[in-house]
Parts: structure tokens; sequence; C-alpha cells
């Protein structure tokens, strides 16, 4: 059987492709986000490696697209705290946002804060993600591609993001959706609210 092993690729972040003018709040640095976007990379070679010695799929390959969007915005929020000066996880259990500033909130927790950065990925060029509510919010949101479906299995791309964008909205940036009985109710950044989003770009992976 052929060692797939050496087809795979550890992929990196294009330093070129931040936004230098950018205005980030709470301390953040442009470094600090090539850092956890870089800390996701090593993950997913370091654990596609593994799994594809053992015949088995890619993680990315595995994880349903919803799936793989959650993993992610958990990831990069770790990362983000890890390497922020002001910024750490929000301790309280699906508390908003994720990262708040460290010591604003007792034991660093909070259910709905103001003071913090929410993160998103999603696969939507241009940043467009569902939200559990419309809030007034700094909120960052990462597009990241994965390949999953080139053949063979083994030449697939590794995942890679392509944009990111950090700016701050508001309750009225955002439309409601409507969802069935069963649904759960979710807002989205309506057109002028991704607009004003997408101006507070701070990484944009260059296209051929």
């Amino acid at each position: 059987m052929k060692d797939q092993r050496k087809d795979l690729v550890r992929n990196a972040v294009d330093a070129s492709c931040f936004n230098s003018q950018a205005a980030l709040p709470f301390e953040l640095r442009l470094k600090d986000v090539e850092l956890a976007m870089q800390d996701v990379y090593d993950f997913f070679f370091d654990v596609n490696s593994s799994l594809v010695a053992k015949g088995l799929e890619r993680l990315d390959d595995m994880l349903r697209p919803a799936i793989m969007s959650g993993v992610l915005s958990d990831m990069l929020t770790a990362s983000l705290a890890k390497h922020a000066r002001s910024l750490t996880d929000n301790r309280y259990f699906n508390g908003h946002p994720d990262l708040v500033v460290r010591g604003m909130y007792p034991d660093n927790s909070v259910k709905a804060g103001t003071e913090g950065v929410e993160v998103k990925t999603t696969r939507k060029p241009g940043g467009a993600v569902d939200t559990h509510g419309a809030r007034a919010q700094w909120m960052c949101v990462f597009v990241y591609e994965a390949d999953n479906e080139s053949e063979p299995a083994s030449s697939r791309l590794p995942l890679t993001f392509t944009e990111v964008y950090l700016g701050q909205v508001t309750v009225d940036d955002f439309r409601r959706n409507d969802r069935g009985l069963l649904g759960t109710r979710t807002a989205t950044l309506h057109k002028d609210g991704i607009e004003k989003l997408r101006r507070s770009w701070i990484y944009l992976v260059k296209r051929r």
C-alpha cells in the first residue's frame, strides 16, 4: 500500500495577505491572528498525518461542515486567547462573546457581555454567517476552504483560511431569519451589515 503521508502538505499562513492598516480592538495584533491560524494548520497536519498513516480518512473528510465550523471556532478562540495580550476565553458555557477582556467580568465568565470578541467560521465567501441573535458586538469571522472532492483523496489540498474580518456591528446591522416550528431562530448580517463588516477586513488571500 502506498504511503500517503508524503502527500500531505503542512499549510502556512501567507503574511503578505494581512491588512497592515487594520485597527484591531482590545490590544489584538495581526500576529495574534496569524499565530491562531497557524496553530490550526499545524494541528490538522499532525492529526491527518497520524490518521493517513493508519489508512484512515483525514479529519477534514470525517467531519460534517457544521461540526467542522464549530471545531474551528473553538480552536481559534482558544488559540487567540493564548496569544492575545488582553483577551481570554469566556468561561461561561455558551456565553457571549467567546473572548472577553481579562479581568472585566468575575472569573472571566459572563452569560452576555459586551467587552470582547465573538469568533465565527464559515465556508461562505464574504463572511456571511448565522448567529444565535442580533447583538451589538465585535465579530471576528474566519472564512475557510476545505477540499473534500479532489481525487484521489490523498491529493486533496489542506484546509485553508482565505478571509478574516474583524469589525464592530450593531443590532440594526442584522436581519432575523424565519425558521419552522422545530428550527432555532437565528440572525444574519443584512446586505449593509455584511458590507460594513467586510470593510474591516484583516486578511484576504489574493486570487489568481
